[in-house]
C-alpha cells in the first residue's frame, strides 16, 4: 500500500473518530485532531525505516518514548475510568465517554501531571519522529507538539469552568506534561 493511501485511510479513521470534536472548533478535541493527524504523518513518513537500526541512539530514544507513551495512556485512562465518575452533565457534545469526568482526579499519575494522555501523544509523536529524524519530519513533530499544547491549555480552561477553584489549586501543584518540569 502506498504511503499516500495509508495516510488517507488513516486520516479517514481519525476524521470519523473526531467528528464530534471537529464540530466544536475551539474545544480541546478540535486541537487534538491536528495532533493525531501530525502523528499519523510521522508514522507514515518513517514507516520504511521503522526499527531498521534499533540500537542507534535515535531509534533507542524512539523506543523509550513509545514505551513511555504506552505507560502514560494506560495509567491515565484506567485512573479516569475508575475514579472520574463520568456523567452526562459533563457532555458538551465533543467529549469521549471517559472524558466526561464529574470528579476531579488528582491521584495516581494525575498527582504528577495533569495530562497523561496528551503527554502520551507527545511521547508518541517524538518517538515516531526519532525513528528517522529529518527536515520533513521536524515541522510535523512541531505541529503535533503545538497542537497538544493547545489541546492541554484548552482542556484546562474547560476543567476550570467545570471544577472551579479545586482545579485551579490542582494546577498549582502539578505540571502539565513532565513531572516536576513542565
Amino acid at each position: 500500500m502506498s504511503d499516500a493511501i495509508l495516510f488517507l485511510a488513516g486520516s479517514a479513521i481519525i476524521v470519523w473518530w473526531s467528528r464530534k470534536p471537529l464540530s466544536k472548533p475551539g474545544s480541546h478535541g478540535f486541537y487534538r485532531f491536528f495532533a493525531w493527524e501530525a502523528i499519523l504523518g510521522l508514522i507514515v513518513l518513517n514507516r520504511p525505516v521503522w526499527g531498521d537500526d534499533p540500537y542507534s541512539p535515535h531509534q533507542f530514544a524512539s523506543w523509550l518514548l513509545m514505551l513511555t507513551s504506552i505507560a502514560l495512556v494506560v495509567l491515565g485512562v484506567a485512573t479516569l475510568k475508575r475514579d472520574g465518575a463520568p456523567g452526562a452533565q459533563r457532555d458538551d457534545g465533543s467529549f469521549y465517554e471517559f472524558e466526561k469526568t464529574t470528579q476531579l482526579v488528582s491521584h495516581g499519575i494525575f498527582a504528577y501531571i495533569r495530562h497523561p494522555m496528551y503527554a502520551s501523544l507527545l511521547a508518541l509523536a517524538w518517538g515516531a519522529y526519532f525513528q528517522d529524524p529529518s527536515l520533513i519530519g521536524t515541522p510535523i513533530v512541531l505541529v503535533a507538539s503545538i497542537a497538544l499544547w493547545l489541546t492541554a491549555t484548552t482542556d484546562e480552561r474547560e476543567c476550570l469552568t467545570y471544577f472551579g477553584q479545586d482545579y485551579a489549586d490542582y494546577m498549582r501543584r502539578t505540571k502539565r506534561f513532565i513531572p516536576f518540569l513542565f
